[in-house]
């Protein structure tokens, strides 16, 4: 990198950072610091245990999005000051350990951009997944087991857990539905970026004249709650059911009936459970994913209300895929909401995930 490229870095980070300030709001998020700091020092402030933690991780959350800004801005101004000098003593090595710094900038501010995106509300909520095959039997119940591969893989290279909340086997092969509740920092955050329909083109191993098959599932994204939303649940909208477990590979296999389905009848909307050998611990897990889904239907809701008055018309079904993955005639894998390509579908399949998640995030800050 030349001394023309170095300067149109620098010039590229102060727009950044230009942005970052006015975009986080930052010298409003300090007078909200300051009130919630003086909040703590009031008598009594540790009387409701649960309120008191959700002060301090407000002001923890906005002291690291300030601090980190402000380390940043001073960073780039510690720069400015090498750039001159460099260009006065024109000293190799200094030149060579100013690319370094202003490279390792830019690649701090990228990751402080997700950091932002990443600041909505349960964004920092572990996650539940679900994955439900389309029309097509074995072929797409087959597509359903290698995205669930694919989520698991991206999830330990995450340093995420996973969790197998249901599973429900194949006829042939792959599953016909399966729940996860992946856990770590951010992990809905990230997820939420694979809500929708997902598309798979390739010859089918299935098909003995080596025919071409398309295939659909659909992912479903969820945060996980624990306490902090208030969802009215009413016992008698609830019918439970308990059942035998049953996993992949004699997985989750319990000698009880301890795996739980609990049906919202208001909704009809259905949750199961069977990762833990007690039904109590399996009912109370059930519960916490059908909040979740209930806090997602409302919020689907509104937003359909939204698109109403805005007119916004939205083709549902299995066109409106948010991703297709093609294994032939040619490897590639595209996102339809950004355009977004990788030539290497094995790389993604393995989970290779972020530089569509990335691209995604961004696009809705824009």
């Amino acid at each position: 990198m030349d001394m023309a490229e170095i300067r149109h870095e620098l010039d590229n980070t102060a727009k950044q950072l230009a942005d970052f300030r006015g975009s986080l709001d930052a010298d409003q998020k300090k007078i909200r610091i300051a009130e919630l700091e003086e909040q703590m020092t009031e008598p009594g402030f540790w009387d409701d245990q649960d309120t008191a933690q959700t002060v301090i991780n407000e002001v923890n959350a906005l002291k690291g999005l300030v601090h980190t800004l402000e380390d940043h801005e001073e960073t780039h101004e510690n720069l400015e000051v090498s750039y001159e000098l460099v260009k006065e003593e024109e000293d190799e090595d200094l030149r060579a350990e100013l690319e370094e710094q202003v490279g390792k900038l830019t690649s701090d501010l990228n990751q402080f951009e997700l950091n932002i995106l990443l600041s909505e509300p349960y964004d920092k909520n572990n996650a539940i997944l679900e994955l439900h095959p389309g029309a097509g039997g074995t072929e797409s119940q087959d597509w359903a087991s290698m995205l669930l591969r694919m989520y698991t893989r991206w999830a330990e290279k995450k340093g995420f857990s996973v969790q197998t909340m249901d599973y429900l086997a194949g006829d042939e092969a792959g599953v016909k539905s399966v729940t996860l509740l992946i856990k770590g920092h951010n992990a809905y955050g990230y997820l939420k970026a694979e809500k929708g329909v997902h598309r798979l083109v390739r010859i089918s191993p299935f098909d003995s004249s080596g025919r071409r098959h398309t295939s659909f599932v659909s992912c479903e994204t969820m945060p996980e709650f624990n306490d902090e939303i208030e969802i009215d649940v009413r016992t008698e909208d609830l019918k439970i059911d308990t059942y035998r477990s049953s996993g992949a590979g004699g997985q989750h296999v319990n000698t009880t009936d301890s795996a739980v389905r609990i049906t919202h009848l208001p909704t009809n909307t259905v949750v199961t459970c069977q990762s833990e050998r007690s039904q109590i611990k399996n009912r109370e897990q059930a519960m916490k994913m059908l909040k979740s889904k209930l806090y997602q239907l409302e919020i689907e809701r509104q937003q359909a209300e939204i698109d109403d008055i805005r007119g916004e018309q939205k083709e549902i079904g299995w066109g409106s895929q948010i991703r297709s993955y093609v294994f032939h005639p040619y490897s590639m894998v595209k996102d339809h909401r950004t355009n977004v390509e990788n030539g290497n579908s094995q790389a993604v399949m393995d989970g290779e995930l972020d530089k569509f998640i990335n691209a995604y995030l961004r696009s809705k800050m824009n």
